[in-house]
């Protein structure tokens, strides 16, 4: 395992990216100590900023330093450290994004460029938008994933306008288990349809649920009816769809709109609602 020795990593929330090694916490101090020089608070979403701030008024007592930092910060990410703020196997090529998308805070926090990091060892990429990169650093990344034991997954997400059939031939060389693409908005549905020919064509068939799409769903203005024809349109081009719904800073959502999700995120319930969906040609 790869970490920074010394060093303790507190989150204001458990996820199955969190690292589960003996000094990542989720809590305050304990009473006994293990042997740490400093601590790391890291904050991914706004909305666990006033959690993330009792834990470091918490760990400040105990003389250690403390900082805080992260992705809810605003500051931009530095290079990739294995297993430092997330669980092994997780792992990042490439920070940024050229995309200005409305609702998301990457280009702003990373100065709306893509920037390649040192390809590290893992199976679950997280890059904000790996098929940015140039074609060497591609090329680098799927050559890592030849060697690992676990099928790669892309949970990071893969833009669907820069899909390309030599990316498909990637994909199905290193035997990915899911890849995930997004319709967030109007223009993301024509690529999207694109890319599903695009997948069939270089042999990866919708029958086999590899290729999934996150949907965003709740936003300022959005209908029910409107995000389940959306959620249906993806099945349709191809993927599985898995519905996202939409957070501000303050983290609020509404109870009618989590029970819509919930039917669209389990994936045994979102394939028993799509079997009479056809598929776009």
């Amino acid at each position: 395992m790869t970490l920074i020795p010394k060093i303790a990593r507190v989150f204001p929330r458990r996820t199955k990216a969190t690292p589960d090694d003996a000094l990542a916490f989720t809590t305050p101090p304990p009473k006994v100590l293990p042997d740490i020089d400093e601590v790391h608070i890291s904050v991914a979403f706004t909305y666990d900023l006033p959690k993330a701030e009792t834990l470091a008024e918490a760990w400040e007592k105990t003389g250690l330093p403390v900082r805080a930092g992260g992705p809810a910060f605003n500051q931009p990410g530095g290079d990739f450290v294995p297993g430092l703020y997330l669980r092994e196997g997780y792992v990042i090529t490439s920070r940024g994004c050229h995309n200005r998308c409305w609702f998301c805070s990457v280009p702003a926090r990373e100065g709306g460029v893509v920037r390649e990091l040192p390809v590290r060892d893992g199976w679950n990429i997280l890059d904000d938008n790996l098929l940015a990169c140039s074609e060497g650093h591609i090329r680098e990344v799927f050559a890592m994933l030849k060697r690992q034991e676990k099928r790669p997954v892309f949970t990071g997400g893969l833009e669907a306008a820069l899909l390309r059939p030599w990316h498909v031939e990637l994909l199905r060389e290193v035997k990915a288990a899911r890849m995930y693409f997004a319709y967030d908005t109007p223009s993301d549905l024509e690529p999207l349809i694109q890319a599903g020919r695009i997948l069939r064509d270089g042999g990866i068939t919708k029958a086999s649920h590899r290729a999934a799409c996150y949907v965003l769903i709740g936003y300022p203005g959005d209908t029910m009816d409107a995000a389940d024809a959306r959620l249906r349109a993806a099945w349709s081009a191809g993927f599985v769809p898995y519905a996202m719904l939409y957070r501000d800073e303050s983290g609020a959502t509404d109870a009618e709109w989590r029970r819509f999700q919930r039917a669209w995120l389990r994936p045994e319930i979102v394939l028993s609602q799509l079997n009479n969906v056809k598929e776009v040609a």
